[in-house]
């Protein structure tokens, strides 16, 4: 756990006992001091040291997570908000629920990521092996029957001899492939700024339009919740989501029905920033006062929809990649044995 560098996993955690903290109606700043002696974990203990610190000197918890330097912006200006409106412990929870519907969100896309890429190695390795490894072998063996492989065959093998005398360079490439792959994925600075400019470019399309509706509406319960007025509350749901120019157009078009008169369902519909059934879902807890709540229960609705959206992805490449493997090696096998077995035809 480094600096500035804190995972949505130990966020929702210290939100959420924080929360308990304060309905327990135990101070935040005896709390931090319990939890630092009962913290286990040396970096976890910098983490609460800086806060119980900050703290103990009179700053108010929004702005000792501020000036911390480990949390995100985004927290210490929710905690402020909560602080302003006398609704800390609401927002914490909120906070809590919030960070970890980011964290499932992030491990299923790295789910839908690394499982795939692993299948597709395998796939490659296991076609290279038979190229590069077994084709001359059947080749050979063939020779000395007086027959020669399948033309396919004998490409595939011209091309196993390209790659083992290019091996080397090949070898260089990838190395390098997985040295710059390993610097984007520990540098937290290029990593943010490779996924900053793919939301802008593809941030609306398909699954991750979804996916960044649903970041949108988790921000914004978690600012209503935290007592915030509803035009403040789409102002900062949407700073945090504007990394894409045809999200940014959505936003605009929700601010502006709102100030045309346009109640908060009805702006979100309009705006495509919710489909029709939650729209008219939130419009129905608009009425029955229960707005907050309807929202809270949209983001979660749509965290499971996001879920059960990239499980199904997952689950159509595992079967497409197997049935290519298979079929790519029944191929290369076949094309080695039909001569094979029309020698033993005619032996026979």
């Amino acid at each position: 756990m480094k600096r500035k560098n804190l995972t949505n996993t130990y966020l929702s955690t210290l939100c959420l006992e924080m929360s308990m903290l304060l309905n327990a109606g135990i101070t935040i700043q005896h709390g931090i001091g319990i939890m630092l002696d009962d913290e286990p974990d040396k970096n976890a203990q910098k983490v609460l040291q800086t806060l119980a610190d900050k703290l103990d000197g009179g700053t108010p918890l929004s702005v000792a997570v501020t000036q911390s330097g480990y949390f995100p912006s985004y927290m210490g200006n929710m905690i402020e908000i909560g602080e302003k409106t006398g609704r800390l412990t609401e927002t914490l929870k909120a906070l809590s629920e919030h960070y970890q519907r980011q964290e499932r969100l992030a491990n299923s896309i790295r789910s839908a990521v690394t499982y795939p890429a692993i299948l597709l190695g395998m796939m490659i390795v296991v076609v290279l092996i038979l190229i590069v490894q077994v084709l001359p072998i059947f080749n050979d063996v063939l020779g000395r029957m007086g027959t020669q492989m399948s033309a396919f065959a004998s490409r595939l093998m011209d091309f196993g001899n390209w790659f083992r005398g290019a091996s080397i360079v090949i070898a260089v490439v990838t190395l390098s492939i997985f040295v710059i792959a390993f610097l984007i994925w520990v540098i937290p600075s290029i990593r943010n700024g490779i996924i900053k400019s793919f939301r802008k470019r593809f941030g609306a399309k398909g699954l991750f339009g979804r996916i960044a509706a649903f970041q949108f509406v988790s921000s914004l319960s978690l600012a209503v919740s935290s007592g915030l007025g509803v035009e403040d509350s789409i102002d900062l749901a949407a700073s945090l989501n504007s990394d894409n120019e045809t999200l940014s157009k959505k936003y605009d078009k929700c601010r502006t029905l709102l100030n045309e008169g346009s109640n908060l369902a009805d702006a979100l519909r309009e705006s495509e920033i919710l489909s029709v059934r939650d729209g008219r879902l939130l419009a129905l807890g608009d009425q029955s006062g229960m707005a907050d709540s309807t929202i809270a229960e949209i983001a979660k609705r749509s965290d499971t929809s996001i879920q059960d959206e990239i499980a199904n992805v997952v689950g159509r490449i595992e079967p497409t990649l197997v049935i290519t493997t298979s079929a790519i090696v029944g191929i290369i096998l076949l094309s080695v044995m039909l001569p094979l077995i029309g020698i033993m035809t005619s032996i026979g």
